[in-house]
């Protein structure tokens, strides 16, 4: 896809997030907000070696979505990538839908791990990409965390070995959009400097605003191809809610469904956007 369909199709995305946790009437439309442009080029950017037809296809990459409570944004993209129809995202959250509130990878195509519990991603995605190397395989793992989530230890002590075993096939995004459940991560417990701490932990760090297209494309490609011996970090600078305009930096929609009126109001400002890529 060129930069213009890679916009466009970000937010078709942002749309099936909004109608899919207004439908359920509950989900976490703040931080799978914030993060369709990373999920967007990884799917469709051709950073992430995929296949919607054979989702356990030998030599493709992995990713896990470690935070997983912002299970819209995954689900959204997979179903825009043809791993199953778009029409199923309407079950979210419904009884016996295999769109639970986290992702579970023994129910849907695409998933590689099931997510949920804060801080474990980090671990799965190491402990895949120390895998694959001992097994002689070139592929790629990405995960996405919260900056919240960074909060956790486990983070820590997956970043600690990582770094010891020179996992350089490893890419851990980090979705920095300043705001948890319960306010600024700033006020809640500061993450200052992300970046800095990830360095000290033996990780080559790279910085992106990651609600801009071209930026987070190149950057993710870059940190793709590295392989300097060491584990990659991406620190995408987002804004929570991006994309609908009274949900854009407020901590109160990291997991709240819109009503009737606002998810009008959001369908009718993303339609908007919509049109102007064509």
């Amino acid at each position: 896809m060129n930069l213009e369909d890679l916009k466009g199709k970000a937010n078709d995305i942002r749309i099936d997030i909004v109608k899919m946790v207004a439908e359920a009437g509950s989900g976490h439309p703040g931080g799978s907000l914030s993060s369709a442009e990373v999920l967007c080029a990884l799917y469709f950017g051709g950073v992430l070696e995929h296949d919607p037809s054979d989702p356990k296809a030998a030599g493709r990459d992995r990713f896990v979505l470690s935070k997983g409570h912002a299970a819209p944004v995954l689900y959204a993209t997979l179903a825009e990538a043809g791993y199953f129809p778009v029409e199923e995202l309407a079950t979210l959250r419904k009884l016996h839908s295999r769109l639970q509130g986290h992702p579970d990878c023994r129910k849907l195509p695409g998933v590689e791990a099931s997510t949920g519990s804060l801080g474990q991603g980090l671990s799965i995605a190491s402990g895949m990409a120390c895998g694959l190397r001992l097994n002689g395989e070139d592929s790629t793992v990405f995960t996405l965390m919260g900056d919240g989530e960074c909060q956790e230890g486990q983070v820590w002590e997956a970043a600690m070995f990582a770094a010891h075993r020179s996992l350089d096939n490893l890419v851990a995004i980090v979705d920095h959009n300043h705001l948890q459940i319960d306010g600024a991560v700033e006020d809640v417990c500061s993450l200052e400097s992300l970046s800095a701490k990830f360095e000290a932990f033996g990780w080559q760090v790279f910085v992106c605003d990651g609600n801009d297209m071209e930026a987070v494309v190149s950057t993710l490609e870059a940190a793709k191809a590295s392989r300097g011996g060491k584990p990659k970090a991406v620190i995408a600078e987002t804004t929570k809610g991006k994309g609908v305009s009274f949900m854009e930096g407020q901590a109160g929609w990291h997991g709240k469904a819109p009503n009737a009126e606002q998810t009008e109001q959001a369908i009718d400002e993303l339609t908007d956007k919509e049109a102007m890529h064509g």
